[in-house]
């Protein structure tokens, strides 16, 4: 049963991944321009700041990395597997929204005219009548939400929930820094590859602000489909490690408790957690 809900899993992330190559290659819609928003579109076209080859090592290698860093501290094999279809499912899921998005859109870049005209748009436009290459043309209609921003958040959103989880940030370990700093690197890796999208011109702020917030929400869903609350102090476990009656109760310890003497006002025994998890 086990091997099957694996192959499943893995089998889904094939799907999506499959989805995702296609609409990314999908023509958009075919949005107008009118002559009042011309000036929006008129920015210089050039190269990206982080071109998308080298995002794409930044998403995947990463959590590649993290996962098994801690793999190698603690040898544990199955929340190597866990961890690795949580980041791949939300780093999918996340993609192919955007893209279905970007399609239903077509929202132009703002060097969308640069790619239009290559020499230079005219200063007065009636009619679009393109001379620049097709391709190019047509990414320039997919500005809106930022493919980016929306998968570095999805990745490096995921990785640094993982970290806050293993490191028990939001429980035992709050107070100390470098522990939320190992937490925060990661976001503000993603914070960064996501405004440079607005200062090579590749995406307007909506774009950025709309595509950071969905990689974020992606990644949080996708996290806790793993892994339990931040907050509790089983978070370093991920759901198939722990048994469900324990993961019912909020910051329950799995460890053997010893009973405490009565409160001299009550009639009630009452029980105090006394070992804590290594």
């Amino acid at each position: 049963m086990r091997n099957r809900n694996i192959i499943s899993e893995v089998t889904l992330r094939l799907v999506l991944f499959i989805v995702f190559t296609i609409t990314d290659n999908a023509d958009p819609f075919q949005r107008s321009i009118q002559p009042e928003e011309m000036w929006m579109y008129r920015y210089p076209h050039g190269p990206s700041y982080y071109p998308a080859y080298l995002m794409w090592i930044t998403v995947l290698s990463v959590p590649t990395i993290v996962f098994f860093a801690f793999y190698i501290l603690r040898r544990d094999t199955e929340d190597l597997l866990q961890a690795c279809l949580g980041v791949l499912l939300s780093i999918y899921v996340t993609g192919c929204i955007t893209n279905f998005v970007k399609l239903a859109i077509g929202r132009p870049r703002p060097d969308f005219l640069y790619r239009c005209y290559p020499e230079g748009p005219p200063r007065h436009i009636i009619e679009l009548q393109c001379t620049g290459n097709e391709a190019v043309i047509i990414e320039g209609r997919k500005s809106f939400p930022s493919g980016h921003s929306s998968l570095s958040f999805a990745s490096l959103g995921f990785v640094s929930l993982y970290i806050a989880g293993k490191l028990q940030v939001f429980n035992r370990g709050r107070g100390q820094g470098l522990r939320f700093i190992c937490f925060l690197f990661p976001l503000v890796w993603a914070l960064m590859i996501a405004v440079s999208r607005t200062s090579d011109y590749h995406h307007h702020w909506q774009d950025v602000t709309i595509g950071s917030i969905m990689g974020l929400v992606g990644a949080y869903t996708c996290y806790r489909q793993v892994y339990p609350s931040l907050t509790k102090v089983n978070s370093h476990l991920c759901y198939s490690q722990i048994p469900p009656v324990i993961d019912s109760r909020d910051n329950f310890d799995p460890e053997p408790i010893t009973p405490v003497s009565p409160h001299p006002k009550s009639h009630a025994t009452e029980f105090q957690f006394v070992s804590k998890i290594v």
